[in-house]
């Protein structure tokens, strides 16, 4: 991981932050590259760079040009976020490609939406393929702004439903991340459970600063104490690979449901213990069906040697292409329209951005961190000899929830 944090810092310094060249369409990816979420934004880049390469050897856009991922390291702060979004709008960057957190996402929309509607000739496109933040495609919704992942109420309305359908369950605890995402994932537990099995208690509920704690031992001693049967947790990164590893390590026995579980490092600290033990919602896993990636991870692997799991990095990029395509030229505005209503081909089945929000509707599956080897489980999670099971599908239309977006247009 050393060595990719470095290529990563190279990459950064050495890419030349200038507007794109007539056969090069340009893409900003501001994401976390350094700090304890780098090995999450180093992930991503690697993402997005393969289904990049995919779209420029099937010809690219516009009848041949090339589309490149250009990092910019935003420290996942919202501040420097901006300040990244900044640099890159000066130097003549018109799509921004950006994925954690919510707190940046939220600071990130609404800041070129602003700079959109003062200086429309130099909009900029915000291609959201990971922030969760619910309000991002309701009350905070913008034009300008298109989301590629299920957002925090369609993944939790899933899980909960799973959680609820465990008799077994009658305790349960929430540990979350101290900003919008994990506010909202506790907020929706809460909610939902209470509608589903309104006999279930929250025995306890602990909000924690995002990326500050080291040992997350205290908080698990805290769970164990309560007699906690679940826990929900919408932690990701080193953040549940921690907590994740604590539990572990004090032999706690309740599941957990996490809709994070199976983002990269998170297998890994998991291992034997986690195994029938941790259910997240996810878009794809290598053991999906239909799976219309397999040999796409399988080459991502053997060049990357980890894991490839984050579909919305691939939908993003590839209906970006289409929608270029569409609007025969890489403008913001022109792009935008040819985005929304979009329909495609997706490789769990089709897809579609909801004109109303820009919010797009995937299939998604309840998956079971398992043994490998068992029916249904060819491949495991790094290599861990365990790896995800699908308990439950659903359709894209099966996830699709009422929307409170009034958007401007412009």
């Amino acid at each position: 991981m050393r060595t990719g944090r470095l290529l990563v810092a190279l990459a950064i310094a050495m890419s030349p932050l200038r507007p794109a060249a007539a056969d090069t369409i340009k893409i900003a990816q501001i994401d976390t590259f350094s700090g304890p979420f780098a090995n999450v934004g180093e992930s991503f880049l690697a993402h997005n760079r393969m289904t990049v390469e995919e779209v420029n050897a099937r010809g690219g856009v516009l009848g041949g040009t090339k589309l490149e991922i250009v990092p910019i390291d935003g420290k996942g702060n919202p501040q420097e976020s901006l300040l990244a979004l900044q640099q890159a709008i000066d130097q003549g960057f018109r799509i921004v490609l950006q994925a954690s957190g919510s707190a940046v996402a939220g600071a990130t929309a609404e800041a070129i939406a602003k700079h959109n509607s003062r200086d429309p000739e130099r909009a900029v496109l915000y291609i959201n393929y990971g922030a969760l933040d619910p309000a991002l495609t309701e009350a905070r919704c913008n034009f300008w702004h298109f989301r590629f992942i299920e957002h925090g109420h369609m993944q939790m309305e899933a899980l909960s439903a799973a959680l609820a359908a465990r008799k077994d369950v009658r305790k349960v605890y929430l540990i979350n991340q101290d900003y919008a995402w994990g506010q909202s994932v506790a907020s929706d537990a809460r909610a939902m459970l209470a509608r589903r099995r309104p006999d279930i208690q929250i025995v306890g509920e602990d909000l924690h600063p995002l990326g500050k704690v080291k040992d997350f031992a205290p908080y698990v001693a805290k769970i164990k104490a309560s007699g906690a049967d679940a826990v929900v947790t919408g932690n990701w990164g080193n953040d549940l690979t921690l907590l994740v590893r604590a539990s572990r390590e004090a032999a706690l026995k309740a599941d957990y449901f996490a809709p994070l579980a199976y983002m990269q490092g998170t297998p890994t600290a998991m291992g034997e213990s986690g195994a029938d033990h941790v259910r997240s919602i996810v878009a794809w896993h290598a053991n999906a069906q239909p799976n219309g990636l397999e040999k796409f991870a399988e080459a991502y692997k053997q060049r990357y040697h980890q894991d490839w799991y984050w579909l919305s990095s691939y939908l993003a990029v590839r209906m970006l292409a289409n929608a270029i395509d569409q609007a025969g030229a890489a403008d913001p505005l022109k792009v935008a329209k040819a985005l929304e209503g979009m329909k495609f081909a997706g490789p769990t089945g089709d897809v579609w951005m909801r004109a109303e929000d820009h919010q797009l509707m995937h299939p998604l599956y309840i998956a079971r961190f398992t043994k490998a080897g068992k029916p249904g489980v060819k491949y495991d999670a790094e290599n861990t000899g365990f790896g995800w099971a699908t308990e439950v599908r659903l359709d894209a239309k099966d996830t699709v929830m009422p929307t409170s977006c009034n958007m401007q247009r412009p």
